[in-house]
């Protein structure tokens, strides 16, 4: 189910969300980023991933985000994911803007995927999307601090 603009950005100033962050690393464990184009986290390197949708299993949702930010249909599901735990992240500010803040409750995943480099990558949240190696994200100033947390 998709919001119109003046409802979400209710929900965002009343309600934490229930997003799923993937942490996608190829055979070389280099780690997909992208290049945030959209608040919260505009203009910092971060793992893909998105919100749960009302009435969307995670199950679902975690094959929806794959496909949409990644464009991966191989049949990788949740199950085949290993669960990295609960995560919170707060900001300041929304996607509407800085007069409201914005609460996520983030159930974080990592798959393994070959060949990320030819993988079809959403340019609707992202400007550009690259591979990372762990000791090197850690270090870059505009890798935001919720994916390094990850790590």
């Amino acid at each position: 189910m998709w919001l119109a603009d003046d409802t979400f950005k209710s929900i965002i100033q009343h309600t934490p969300l229930i997003s799923i962050d993937l942490i996608v690393r190829n055979e070389h464990g280099e780690v997909l980023l992208g290049k945030r184009v959209n608040a919260p986290a505009k203009e910092y390197w971060f793992v893909p991933g998105g919100r749960v949708r009302k009435n969307e299993t995670l199950d679902d949702a975690f094959v929806r985000l794959l496909r949409e930010e990644l464009g991966i249909e191989s049949g990788i599901t949740r199950a085949d994911a290993k669960f990295l735990g609960v995560f919170e992240h707060f900001y300041d500010d929304c996607v509407f803007g800085n007069d409201v803040s914005t609460h996520y409750i983030v159930l974080g995943y990592e798959i393994f995927c070959q060949d990320l480099r030819n993988i079809s990558k959403n340019m609707d949240q992202h400007e550009k999307y690259d591979l990372f190696d762990i000791n090197t994200l850690k270090l870059m100033k505009d890798v935001h601090q919720y994916s390094k947390n990850y790590f």
